[in-house]
Parts: structure tokens; sequence; C-alpha cells
């Protein structure tokens, strides 16, 4: 292979490589709310304390279970899944599984 296709080619990926990096380290935790057809929902990152600010107190809360631990708490119309103590996902549930 050419020394200049070589070079060319090493420059491409250096190119690219901040990008490929960033995508990587942007888990997209936030703070925020995510919205949804229910309205606000927990987003992904947030802990427990700002899930409770920003919600209140759960209707119920079951506890964590197996390693590393999963909780869930139970609002009117959502499910908010942690680990330890920060939210890995929210659903969006119908009330009629309370």
């Amino acid at each position: 292979m050419p020394k200049l296709q070589r070079l060319l080619i090493a420059l491409s990926f250096s190119l690219l490589l901040p990008g490929i990096v960033q995508a990587e380290v942007d888990n997209g935790a936030t703070s925020e709310p995510q919205t949804s057809h229910i309205g606000a929902m927990p987003s992904r990152g947030m802990t427990m304390a700002t899930v409770k600010q920003h919600f209140g107190e759960p209707d119920r809360r079951y506890p964590a279970v197996g390693k590393p631990p999963i909780s869930r708490w139970q609002y009117e119309g959502m499910m908010v899944y942690f680990e330890s103590n920060y939210v890995i996902h929210s659903v969006a549930t119908d009330n009629n599984h309370k």
C-alpha cells in the first residue's frame, strides 16, 4: 500500500475518533424529567432523591432484588426502575395493575 494512501486512512480515522469516543461517553443521563404520553417521567441517571423531589413519594416501593440491586417505585401511570440509587428505566403503565 502506498505511503500516501496509508497516511490518508490514518488521518481519516483520527478525525472520526473524537466523535466515536464522545458517543460512548454520552450515556444520556440527565437530572431533568423526560416526557411521555402520561406527561413527565424520570430519566436515566436521576437519583432516587431527585425522582422523589420531582414526582413525590411513590404509591408503592418494591424491594431491591439481585446483584446489582434492582428496585422499583410505582407511581400512578408509571413504574420507575433503579439500579442501586439511579434510574435505569421508566415505563408508562395502565392503572389497572396496582
